[in-house]
């Protein structure tokens, strides 16, 4: 089982905890992480791009000239496609961009992606991350004594609104809880911060 150093907000060591290596250790999957990202990004997509067709762009309700005898092509209105200023022939319509991995390629997508941050060392685990109140500066004092200055993904048990809240101003960090984890999130940050709860319920999730 891959072994991490057990950290406090100070930054000091205070013991060891084992990952679970069904879920921490396993040989990443580079496809499936892949195929997961594509996914995730696929489903952001606001799909609310628009033209209008022929029947809704206005005027065109005469025919412009009559069908035959004047020796030019016959036309029927003059909001055709082939008209400046006419409809658009198969042009994009208001849709929905997201799709699903069956859940087995789910699960093995964020569990190579968390194997990916223990394997290159850039992962740490918390014995606990509170604060009193919403403070900016705290989260801060914590993010220097852990040494971080990249992009920072913060994982927590649950939806601490303090933690969360702390975090909010601050550039590159990121607050998800346990529950919500992603293989973008975690594959879009430099660092990954786990307190020692959420990785029990990561564990308990993905066992």
């Amino acid at each position: 089982m891959p072994k991490v150093s057990l950290l406090n907000q100070t930054g000091s060591q205070v013991g060891d905890i084992e990952l679970n290596d069904s879920i921490f250790g396993i040989e990443p999957n580079q496809s499936v992480m892949f195929d997961a990202v594509i996914m995730q990004r696929a489903s952001l997509r606001q799909g609310n791009h628009k033209v209008k067709g022929r029947s809704e762009v206005a005027g065109g309700g005469r025919k412009p000239w009559r069908q035959k005898g004047t020796g030019r092509a016959r036309q029927g209105s003059i909001r055709s496609p082939q008209w400046r200023g006419g409809g658009i022939v198969f042009g994009p319509t208001p849709r929905s961009y997201s799709y699903k991995l069956p859940k087995k390629v789910r699960r093995l997508a964020i569990k190579s992606a968390l194997s990916t941050k223990v394997v290159e060392e850039n992962i740490i685990v918390l014995d606990q991350l509170t604060f009193a109140a919403p403070k900016t500066k705290e989260f801060v004092a914590v993010l220097k004594n852990l040494s971080l200055d990249n992009k920072v993904l913060v994982v927590t048990d649950g939806l601490d609104e303090n933690v969360a809240l702390s975090a909010r101003n601050i550039p590159g960090v990121t607050v998800v809880p346990s529950n919500g984890i992603s293989v973008l999130d975690v594959l879009g940050h430099d660092k990954l911060v786990m307190t020692k709860a959420a990785v029990e319920k990561v564990e308990e999730v993905l066992a």
